[in-house]
């Protein structure tokens, strides 16, 4: 595994920006383990998945995406639309140092950076599913890692980014408390999955390749990212005291049970609200504002990624 080509893609601004501060570490590390790498730092949105789409063409084995769920969310793009032209796509690896990092949880991947690096040094791959959401800002498709938010939790992301001083899990928190005051109306909702069609005015709708979003909230601990299946949380219509109490459970993973819970896996999910009111994002990307349209698939093992062991449901 060692004597393969590292393509280190780093976003400087990941972690608040301390991403960049660590280069030198990272370096020492992969030095110290006898591993080929070369580093090239993103200047700018969309250039992580112009580095990775190229990077086997320029004899790369492996992709190694360092920086937040952003960061990662643009590699996958950029190797899935290497994969779309034909090419043998690197392994993708992971480097977790941004403020979430959702997916490295549900794929996996250590949260600290010298344990990221033995996971490259000891070579240990399996397959990876990808998604891919259709529809909004992305009618030609986008590819995703880690899960899709509709509703309430893509409006606590909108109102955190709005946050100029405040950043990770606190932004969030002050998003949400924005979001319980705002509190918007639930769009009725068609939903159609592999098991038939489910009709309801949803708060929220999360469908989930890894189990994690917003740095702690468990939206599908049961997840696997390799089971060719997508996991959905769906919250029927919710009042702030429901949607409060369903925060705590998120943060536990203990939501399955609720009388407005449902939950299920589908290879598929198209979502039609004919009079809007979609708010969606994909791996924290805004896909729709107000959307009528979103289609949600699975694409079953579709990257190799280098990960740890296992971990236990939480």
């Amino acid at each position: 595994m060692t004597s393969r080509k590292h393509l280190v893609i780093l976003n400087p601004t990941a972690g608040k920006g301390k991403a960049a501060e660590r280069i030198p570490e990272i370096e020492a590390l992969f030095k110290n383990r006898g591993i080929s790498y070369d580093i090239r730092v993103t200047q700018g949105v969309w250039h992580a998945a112009e580095l990775a789409r190229d990077a086997a063409r320029e004899g790369y084995g492996v992709v190694v995406a360092a920086g937040g769920d952003g960061t990662v969310n643009e590699v996958i793009n950029g190797l899935m639309l290497s994969r779309d032209r034909g090419d043998a796509i690197p392994s993708l690896a992971v480097l977790s140092v941004g403020r979430g990092n959702d997916f490295s949880y549900g794929a996996d991947v250590p949260a600290e950076l010298a344990a990221c690096i033995e996971v490259i040094a000891a070579g240990r791959e399996r397959p990876m599913d990808v998604g891919r959401v259709s529809g909004g800002d992305y009618p030609q498709g986008r590819y995703f890692g880690n899960g899709i938010g509709i509703g309430f939790d893509t409006i606590v992301g909108l109102e955190a980014a709005k946050l100029r001083h405040v950043h990770g899990f606190m932004a969030y928190v002050i998003g949400a408390l924005r979001t319980l005051a705002l509190f918007p109306l639930a769009p009725r909702v068609r939903v159609e999955h592999d098991g038939g069609v489910v009709q309801l005015e949803s708060h929220q709708i999360s469908i989930m390749n890894g189990k994690r979003m917003g740095g702690t909230f468990f939206m599908a601990p049961r997840s696997s990212n390799h089971d060719g299946l997508l996991d959905v949380c769906m919250a029927g219509k919710l009042t702030r005291r429901d949607m409060m109490a369903l925060i705590v459970r998120y943060t536990k993973g203990t939501q399955e049970g609720h009388r407005k819970i449902e939950t299920g896996r589908s290879s598929r999910y198209a979502i039609s609200a004919p009079e809007g009111g979609l708010v969606v994002h994909a791996d924290g990307e805004t896909i729709c504002t107000n959307g009528t349209d979103i289609l949600a698939e699975c694409l079953p093992s579709r990257i190799s990624i280098l990960c740890g062991e296992e971990r236990p449901v939480a």
